[in-house]
């Protein structure tokens, strides 16, 4: 039976986060116990080989932190998750494979209550890049409250009463998000009218997730919302969502506004980049573009930010109280780059009546 005690109080990284690793295969759980052990402010405090082998192991060695697989033997990884958030809930950051079909059960396990996905080390996706990621995801991992579920899939909340514009605009809303952004940005989202600004969106999230993601929101949405393509259009009703492991820009393209998307190198410790989409949005949007960063660790958007305020830009910046993990948000308000700090909520009204603003 899972004590529920164990799990009361995450210490504030005075010593290092207890983490373990539960995947099937013996090949991935050497590899991140490996890359994983030389991180000093992380321990791998075992591997389990199924989820029940984990259940044991949880009770005995008291981990802050679970990565999990998806498909195991014996329980497959949802299953366990949910189980897991009825009994003894705890941070999971599911590791999943690299493929379309992976994207939608590790949309479903974060339905369930994961705070993070990735994709498992493959020829397609380097180990180095997914160590400096799977780190990143963990410490911020630990810092997250996870409360207790009802057994069962998650239901979708209640609509969120519908917002109206009186003008149309041709303003273009940047949005960074990271640890926690996925429900923050449907609570975003979902509240936007038809004729909403346009939006683009950097998510911290891998290949293939992000479509599943974008395909989610937009059922829920009345904007459209899609995983952004090179070349798409920068319009009203839409949102774009920047692709997984690839970054995403704004252009200028005559009096309109187009998407560019792009490989590169890891910026600001990330691919997609928040910084990549907010600097692109300050050089060629300038003070007709609005800024809003989200929940998330680390300081991915805080140069970005700065940049677009610099050039006239309004920001917004997610307060502590409404953020899983109160990060980037934080960071951005230290530099200066905000000029308003608001609840979660109270974002999608804010942003409509600063793009209605002269």
């Amino acid at each position: 039976m899972l004590d529920g005690s164990l799990t009361e109080g995450i210490p504030g990284m005075t010593r290092p986060v207890r983490v373990l690793i539960v995947d099937d295969s013996a090949t991935v759980r050497q590899v991140l116990g490996r890359e994983l052990e030389n991180h000093e402010l992380i321990e791998v405090v075992g591997a389990a080989p199924d989820p029940y082998v984990a259940r044991d192991m949880i009770v005995q060695r008291r981990p802050d932190v679970i990565t999990l697989d998806i498909e195991m033997p014996r329980m497959d990884g949802i299953t366990f998750l949910r189980k897991l958030m009825q009994y003894f809930p705890l941070p999971v950051i599911i590791l999943s494979s690299l493929t379309p079909q992976g994207g939608e059960v590790a949309l479903e396990a974060m339905e369930a209550g994961a705070v993070e996905v990735l994709c498992k080390p493959s020829s397609a996706y380097s180990i180095g890049d997914l160590s400096v990621q799977l780190v990143d995801k963990i410490l911020a991992a630990a810092r997250v409250r996870v409360k207790k579920r009802a057994g069962g899939p998650r239901q979708d909340q209640a609509p969120a009463r519908r917002l109206s514009m009186t003008r149309t605009t041709h303003k273009v809303i940047a949005i960074g998000s990271s640890t926690g952004g996925t429900e923050a940005l449907q609570r975003v989202l979902m509240p936007l009218p038809a004729n909403a600004p346009a939006i683009v969106v950097t998510q911290h999230m891998p290949e293939h997730f992000t479509r599943s993601f974008a395909n989610r929101l937009n059922e829920l949405c009345a904007i459209e919302v899609k995983e952004a393509e090179d070349g798409d259009s920068v319009r009203a009703g839409r949102a774009l969502i920047a692709p997984g492991n690839r970054h995403l820009l704004v252009r200028r393209s005559g009096a309109l506004y187009v998407a560019q998307v792009k490989d590169g190198p890891l910026i600001s410790r990330h691919r997609p980049s928040v910084d990549v989409l907010f600097k692109s949005a300050a050089r060629f949007a300038g003070a007709n573009a609005i800024g809003v960063i989200l929940t998330g660790m680390g300081r991915d958007g805080t140069e970005g930010m700065a940049e677009m305020h610099g050039q006239g830009a309004k920001t917004i910046a997610q307060d502590e109280a409404s953020c899983v993990v109160f990060g980037m948000p934080k960071e951005a308000i230290a530099a200066g780059a905000v000029d308003y700090v608001l609840p979660l909520d109270a974002i999608p009204e804010r942003m409509l009546q600063l793009a209605q603003q002269e």
